[in-house]
């Protein structure tokens, strides 16, 4: 028997890195999953069918509101409740920090609406369930929403708004609680070409590697599994903040 028997979770980008991760994690200790890419249809078919528990793949692109409603539709349809959202799928690109001009408009709104509008439209729609089985939101944000740090400054402004939603979810959305995972550089199919930022994880930060996915699994866990836990934000940085 499991932490999260009968349990249902949705985890959003799970098709690989931090999501896959997550959800291996959550149908481990006993809930059913819905894994969810925008894009990588077999990739997230493959890895509902290997769960442990009854899982079903759905393909939404949480930057448009419609197909956020109907992810949970059918998230519904199919286990009749929703206990668990985790808000992980994200996108980034990188553009130096200082370079303004570098920094288009079709970056910022594109970073906008699939980190900041879409947790939002997919949160609103779960809400109403979520109250009903008085569950639980944790939202993957960054340091860069804390310090002025990772890829691109759009980057860090949209996770600092998820990192002040989970807050605003936390005081007045109870008893559904909310928390956020804040990693640093994770070592995941979307960096693997960063050496460069992953070699100086290397040399400054205190545990001498970047983050892997299951590091950042383990806390979302946390924020899950601990009943009491509410409007944290979680760092998962091995001490990157302390040196930056």
């Amino acid at each position: 028997m499991g932490d999260l028997d009968g349990k249902v979770a949705i985890v959003t980008g799970s098709s690989s890195g931090i999501g896959e991760a997550a959800a291996r994690s959550l149908a481990d200790a006993g809930a059913s999953l819905v894994v969810n890419s925008s894009s990588s249809v077999e990739a997230g078919e493959k890895i509902a069918a290997s769960l442990p528990t009854d899982s079903i793949y759905v393909q939404a692109d949480i930057s448009d509101e419609e197909q956020d409603r109907a992810l949970i539709a059918t998230t519904l349809d199919r286990f009749g409740k929703l206990d668990i959202l985790v808000n992980n799928a994200g996108w980034t690109t990188r553009v130096d920090h200082a370079d303004h001009e570098a920094l288009t408009n079709d970056i910022l709104f594109k970073t906008f609406e699939i980190n900041v509008y879409g947790t939002w439209w997919l949160t609103r729609a779960a809400m109403p369930a979520l109250r009903e089985s008085e569950g639980c939101i944790v939202n993957v944000t960054s340091i860069a929403g804390l310090r002025p740090l990772g890829s691109s400054l759009a980057y860090g402004m949209a996770k600092a708004a998820l990192n002040s939603f989970t807050e605003d979810l936390a005081r007045y959305c109870g008893p559904v609680r909310a928390n956020a995972v804040a990693p640093g550089l994770v070592a995941t199919p979307w960096t693997e070409d960063w050496d460069d930022l992953h070699g100086g994880m290397e040399m400054i930060n205190p545990m001498k590697r970047s983050a892997t996915p299951e590091d950042c699994a383990q806390a979302i866990m946390a924020c899950v599994t601990n009943t009491y836990m509410n409007g944290t934000i979680m760092k998962v940085d091995g001490g990157t903040t302390l040196v930056l």
